[in-house]
């Protein structure tokens, strides 16, 4: 039997990509799980974070395209 062949740089910049986007997918997991705990704190406060700031009547206009 002989041994397989060397790594081509290809399949670790491969790899390497790979482990970056897995890692970048954890952080996001977390910050979104941030985001989910205030939002239930906030909610618990009897505050909705869509709502707040809102007010009856027109609306002011936020851009100005």
């Amino acid at each position: 039997m002989s041994k397989p062949g060397p790594t081509t740089q290809a399949k670790r910049n491969r790899e390497r990509a790979r482990t970056e986007r897995k890692q970048e997918k954890v952080e996001k997991r977390l910050v979104r799980k941030d985001l989910k705990k205030d939002r239930e704190r906030l909610l618990a406060d009897g505050i909705d974070p869509d709502l707040e700031g809102l007010y009856a009547g027109p609306q002011p206009i936020l851009h100005d395209d």
